[in-house]
């Protein structure tokens, strides 16, 4: 185990440079200035001219994209063009925030959508099959943005019972020990930030959810199916075991895999696609950040958020291969 875990990390290192060169290609090639766009749309040549030559923005890319990778395996990730703030400082105040909610909506997604399957596959072609898997059809089908607006729209405005922003409201003091408000809150015990955190976390992290909620429910259904129609399943019953020993401990453990890798990818994919999520919620996160940073052409936030996210992804799947091993103990893994 110990052996594969190191090959896997250093399997990582092409990966990640991959695909840090890919992003700054891209980011290179997107028409736009960033002199110019720092500078506004009355600055002269001469003033351009300098800054690009300050910034750096003149040499090859190659000597560019030497020099940035020569800044992360620094530890430097840079500087914001506008703000000229550390990025690692600011990925440090806004990552928990992006965390948080991620886990938030995929433990919704993971509850719902497994007790979902499970009860879909058991009772096949019941109404309840039928009513979950259009239901997770429609979750799929969903657009994110307008889920939240619609959300936005009933709760906050119409019915008053949840805010439409933030992560905290105003007024409320919570104090800052791992920048995970629930989790400081707790620490804390101020309950009254917990509870007002929670009701910050519950439509956005509804909305996030919706998606990964649909394809766990659809993924535990298939898997179940076949799970059920197994020999050993049908051994288990003839020999008298009650229902929930036989779903439980027999068919959703085996079932159970292929779940978990759809668990992890959704995991990963959540960490980098909650910007649409943030952007309506005003989540103070990193979504939200590279989103703005690209609207103002900000480059080194965008190139060096997404190889830290890049960098997370593969991590999570590479904590969810070496989850199978203690899901099936039968899996050999092979150096």
């Amino acid at each position: 185990m110990l052996k594969y875990i190191v090959n896997r990390i250093i399997m990582l290192i092409p990966v990640l440079l991959g695909v840090s060169l890919l992003t700054f290609s891209l980011l290179f090639l997107i028409p736009g200035d960033p002199a110019r766009s720092m500078l506004g749309e009355k600055a002269t040549k001469t003033q351009l001219e300098m800054l690009r030559e300050d910034m750096g923005l003149n040499d090859p890319f190659i000597v560019q994209y030497g020099r940035f990778m020569g800044n992360i395996f620094q530890g430097d990730l840079g500087s914001s063009i506008h703000s000229k703030e550390k990025i690692a400082t600011e990925l440090i105040r806004k990552l928990p925030a992006t965390i948080e909610l991620t886990l938030f909506a995929i433990i919704i997604a993971m509850v719902i959508g497994i007790i979902a399957g499970v009860i879909a596959a058991v009772k096949q072609y019941s109404w309840f099959d039928n009513i979950s898997m259009t239901g997770a059809l429609f979750g799929i089908s969903l657009p994110i943005f307008w889920l939240g607006l619609m959300m936005i729209w009933l709760f906050s405005v119409t019915l008053n019972i949840l805010p439409p922003s933030g992560r905290i409201t105003e007024g409320v003091s919570l104090t800052n020990v791992t920048n995970f408000y629930v989790l400081d809150s707790i620490i804390t015990g101020n309950w009254t930030a917990f509870k007002d955190t929670l009701k910050h976390l519950l439509m956005p992290g509804i909305a996030l959810a919706t998606i990964p909620m649909a394809i766990i429910a659809r993924m535990t259904r298939s898997s179940m199916l076949e799970v059920m129609r197994q020999d050993y399943i049908r051994t288990a019953s003839a020999k008298g075991l009650r229902k929930h020993i036989i779903v439980f401990q027999h068919a959703l453990k085996n079932a159970f895999l292929p779940v978990l890798t759809v668990i992890g990818l959704q995991f990963g994919l959540l960490l980098g696609g909650a910007v649409l999520t943030e952007t309506i919620f005003s989540w103070p996160g990193v979504g939200r950040y590279v989103y703005q940073a690209v609207l103002s052409r900000d480059y080194p936030i965008v190139q060096s958020t997404i190889l830290i996210i890049a960098t997370i992804f593969v991590l999570v799947n590479l904590c969810t291969d070496i989850l199978y091993k203690y899901v099936d103990p039968r899996i050999k893994y092979n150096s």
